[in-house]
C-alpha cells in the first residue's frame, strides 16, 4: 500500500485537461482496453465529461495524491447495477493509488452490489478490484478497440458485508 495521502474531492473543470492527458496515453489504453472513441478524440471527451457531471445518478470523483491530479474514479449505471470505474495516470502505476482511490469511492457509495470488469490479462486492475473485495464471478469476451479486436474480460462483484 502507498504512504502517498490519497484524497477524492468533486471533479472540477481545471481537472479536465489532466483527465485527457491521462486518458489518451496510448500504453494505458492498451492496458486498459476497453476504452471509447472519446479517449481519442477531445471534443468527444469534452462532450462525455459533461454529460457525467451533469448527471446526479452518476458519482464522479477527481483522484489527488501529493496535491496533484493524478486520475479519476466513479460509481454509475442503474441503481440494480452500479459499477465502478477509475483510471489513475499511467505515471502513478504501482503505488497503491488506484486501491486507495477505489477504497475511498466504494466507503463513499456504501449500497451494494457493485460491479466491475476488466480486461483478463489486465492483472493490476483485476488485483486493484480483488483488494478492494470484489470476487470474480465469470469471463466474457468483448471488443476492445484500443486493441481492436476482441478480447477475454473478467466480471467481479464486491456484496455487502
Amino acid at each position: 500500500m502507498t504512504t502517498t495521502p490519497i484524497s477524492l474531492r468533486e471533479v472540477r473543470d481545471s481537472d479536465l485537461p489532466f483527465f485527457w492527458r491521462h486518458g489518451s496515453d496510448t500504453e494505458a489504453q492498451q492496458v486498459a482496453a476497453f476504452t471509447r472513441d472519446y479517449h481519442n478524440d477531445r471534443e468527444l471527451f469534452d462532450q462525455h465529461w459533461a454529460k457525467i457531471r451533469a448527471n446526479p445518478d452518476i458519482l464522479p470523483r477527481t483522484v489527488v495524491a501529493d496535491g496533484e491530479d493524478v486520475g479519476n474514479a466513479a460509481v454509475f449505471g442503474p441503481p440494480d447495477e452500479r459499477e465502478v470505474t477509475y483510471w489513475i495516470d499511467r505515471a502513478h502505476w504501482g503505488r497503491g493509488i488506484a486501491t486507495a482511490a477505489l477504497t475511498a469511492l466504494i466507503d463513499l457509495h456504501p449500497a451494494r452490489p457493485l460491479y466491475a470488469h476488466a480486461a483478463a490479462d489486465n492483472t493490476g486492475s483485476i488485483r486493484v478490484l480483488r483488494k478492494c473485495g470484489f470476487v470474480v464471478t465469470g469471463h466474457d469476451r468483448g471488443f476492445a478497440l484500443s486493441r481492436d479486436a476482441e478480447i477475454d474480460e473478467v466480471a467481479l462483484i464486491l456484496r455487502a458485508a
